[in-house]
């Protein structure tokens, strides 16, 4: 029988969240309703709230997410009641012609549930990212869930589910940062900063790491980073990542921020033949104005990270292994955490840059 439980939804653009009760149906073909232990408030939740994705409300927030599997519908045999999962939002089809040339992490076609979550005048809801896991259950695709060590701490591994993934597979897949490389970081909160952790697992020797808040560069620091640079305090950032490198710029750049001006200093800022990567989301309104002959004459290569170009299924548990083994400080993401109650407030200490990642814990 379709469940109540709480769940906190952004009712209107720019409104306060309100923590309400909703329905969740019970899991068709290929669903599965999964029991929350904890979701990390994401900027992208806040996006949604201030209609920077679409207008599509009511949304049902929060996507980093891990819990256990509480029942599954007709079809599923990934996933089974009991197993601990951590949530993504891009549940591969498999047929598509990205999957079929062996590139799943590009999907085309990725799934999420079919079956709506509603409020109880049976209005529909919009999950976020496919997910909505503000809430003690949700309704997801099968396919959305990830089995990992069920001993991992909820809070801290559920953040694999996007930001920390993001940041990771940007350097890692996306970047092929490798043993001796040296990587640049622009822009140090929880994706720069993942990207950072995930260039030193990778084995870069120089991490530079920039940022205009002195706290997230300290974060910066903790978490991998050889030298920071306050972009606040330096006339030209391109000199300042030359002067660290004998003049040469870093082999790759990874832009975390995502407006014009922190592109043009990561293609300027990199080695020749050297490697930018954009996982910081522009808005739909920038433009980049450059000569030409500067993309040929630096070589190299151009690109954009989506979602860490991850393959959860591969991706997720090798990475709870690693943070299981202590090889992965996964932990340090978690600022604080908080109750279901507390994400408006959230939204306002990350807007202030106060935290890496709160996480609600259920």
């Amino acid at each position: 029988m379709p469940q109540q439980v709480r769940g906190v939804i952004a009712r209107s653009k720019g409104a306060p969240v309100e923590l309400v009760n909703i329905t969740i149906p019970d899991p068709g073909p290929g669903e599965a309703v999964v029991k929350i232990a904890a979701c990390g408030v994401c900027h992208t939740d806040l996006t949604y709230r201030d209609g920077g994705i679409n207008d599509e409300y009511p949304f049902l927030l929060g996507h980093e997410a891990a819990g256990v599997v509480e029942a599954v519908g007709e079809g599923v045999d990934t996933v089974e009641v009991g197993d601990f999962v951590v949530l993504n939002w891009r549940a591969v089809c498999g047929k598509c012609r990205a999957c079929k040339r062996g590139r799943p992490q590009y999907c085309f076609d990725t799934f999420n549930a079919t079956q709506k979550m509603t409020l109880e005048d049976g209005t529909e809801l919009t999950p976020a990212l496919g997910i909505g896991a503000f809430a003690d259950k949700t309704l997801v695709h099968a396919g959305q869930c990830t089995k990992v060590d069920p001993s991992a701490d909820p809070a801290v591994v559920g953040l694999l589910g996007c930001g920390v993934m993001a940041g990771m597979g940007a350097a890692m897949n996306t970047g092929n940062v490798s043993r001796g490389d040296s990587v640049t970081v622009i822009g140090c909160g929880g994706v720069g900063d993942a990207a950072i952790m995930g260039s030193r697992l990778a084995g870069a020797g120089t991490i530079i790491a920039i940022d205009r808040d002195p706290k997230k560069l300290e974060w910066a620091r903790e978490l991998g980073a050889t030298h920071t640079i306050d972009a606040s305090q330096v006339d030209d950032v391109v000199e300042a990542i030359q002067d660290l490198t004998d003049g040469f710029g870093t082999d790759v750049v990874v832009d975390a921020v995502g407006r014009p001006e922190t592109w043009k200093q990561a293609f300027y800022g990199r080695d020749l033949a050297g490697t930018v990567v954009l996982v910081g989301v522009p808005t739909p309104d920038m433009t980049l104005e450059m000569p030409l002959v500067d993309f040929f004459s630096r070589g190299g290569s151009l690109k954009s990270s989506w979602y860490g170009d991850c393959l959860p299924e591969r991706d997720f548990p090798m990475l709870v292994d690693l943070y299981r083994q202590g090889r992965l400080p996964l932990e340090k993401f978690v600022t604080e955490r908080i109750g279901l109650g507390d994400v408006e407030q959230a939204f306002e200490t990350m807007h202030r840059g106060e935290v890496l990642r709160s996480v609600v814990v259920l």
